[in-house]
């Protein structure tokens, strides 16, 4: 089902303000406007830069959202995922979730040095940098924009154990999806609707082998479609990619939910949403209404940009690159 983002945009800005999302002190010190003295061309510059990535590669615009959502599922959304190893820490980004499937790392770093040269200094952070570009992202793919408030800083650590723990894998249950959700105030139902950002990007043949060879949950052709490109040895085309969305891997739109329905669900993390659960109902109510879901995945995506942000003289604002703390 076809739509343009300009058709829900009044709606969606309408019913992210007048949501009843509950902040955390800390997220109640973010502000759209907090730039507004210090760097008022930090939105166009970050949009400037997300469009001319994505129209490099299309894909791009999804890995720079998943870059965004497993940043703020670890520590909160501080830029900690950006932060290679260091002599103090061992970071995020070769946690089993994340080694080798995270990418757009030097895309935020491009876009941290325009920021930084339209400012005139380091005053914006990478977290926040992320932040708005994952929105751009999203709307660069034809989905909705929202609004992005911003004052996050940077956190001085990462943690690979923290990312093993705490976030969902192509192989998890429903149950378990709901919990690590849950264990970040997110409804089922707000789980879902974050999970239809499979609606673009694509996944490794190694997260969906078990699926496509295993599985009785999945459309036969669906399944021998697959199986062309991921063969079922281990170690044997682990990183060929398939769409996770089948019928438009680069358009953001609710195909996704329409292809569980039809069992066509690459991951078997996305097949669970809708496997005679309690999330059944929620996949239908979004395969149907373009509409619900578009803005419920907007304030899904405000809220989760709330997740335990630095403020005030917490952290720090990182300088010259997002993959080293000062």
């Amino acid at each position: 089902m076809a739509y343009t983002t300009t058709n829900f945009l009044v709606l969606i800005l309408f019913t992210i303000i007048t949501s009843n999302v509950i902040l955390s002190p800390a997220s109640a010190q973010l502000s759209a406007s907090f730039y507004a003295s210090t760097c008022p061309s930090v939105f166009d510059t970050v949009r400037a830069a997300v469009r001319s990535a994505i129209n490099r590669e299309a894909r791009m615009g999804a890995s720079i959202l998943r870059l965004f959502f497993h940043d703020c599922f670890v520590q909160g959304c501080d830029g900690s995922v950006l932060l290679e190893d260091s002599g103090s820490f061992v970071g995020e980004q070769n946690a089993l979730a994340n080694r080798g499937s995270l990418r757009g790392f030097n895309i935020i770093n491009n876009i941290k040095a325009q920021v930084d040269r339209a400012c005139g200094r380091p005053v914006v952070s990478c977290a926040d940098i992320l932040a708005i570009a994952a929105r751009d992202s999203v709307f660069e793919l034809g989905g909705p924009s929202y609004s992005v408030p911003v004052g996050r800083r940077d956190s001085r650590t990462a943690s690979s154990a923290a990312a093993a723990t705490d976030l969902p894998a192509p192989f998890h249950t429903l149950d378990r999806l709901i919990q690590i959700f849950s264990n970040k105030g997110f409804t089922p139902r707000e789980m879902v609707v974050l999970s239809g950002a499979h609606t673009v990007g694509q996944a490794r043949c190694v997260s969906f082998r078990g699926r496509i060879y295993n599985d009785t949950n999945i459309d036969p052709a669906f399944a021998t479609s697959r199986q062309a490109t991921c063969p079922p040895q281990s170690g044997n085309g682990d990183d060929n990619l398939a769409p996770l969305d089948p019928q438009s891997p680069n358009r953001f739109g609710n195909n996704y939910f329409q292809a569980l329905l039809n069992r066509r669900g690459l991951l078997n993390s996305d097949q669970v949403l809708f496997n005679n659960g309690s999330t059944d109902s929620i996949v239908r109510d979004y395969s149907d209404n373009v509409n619900t879901y578009i803005t419920d995945f907007a304030n899904a995506m405000v809220k989760m940009g709330n997740l335990s942000p630095l403020t005030g003289t917490q952290g720090e604002i990182r300088v010259n690159t997002c993959a080293r703390v000062n």
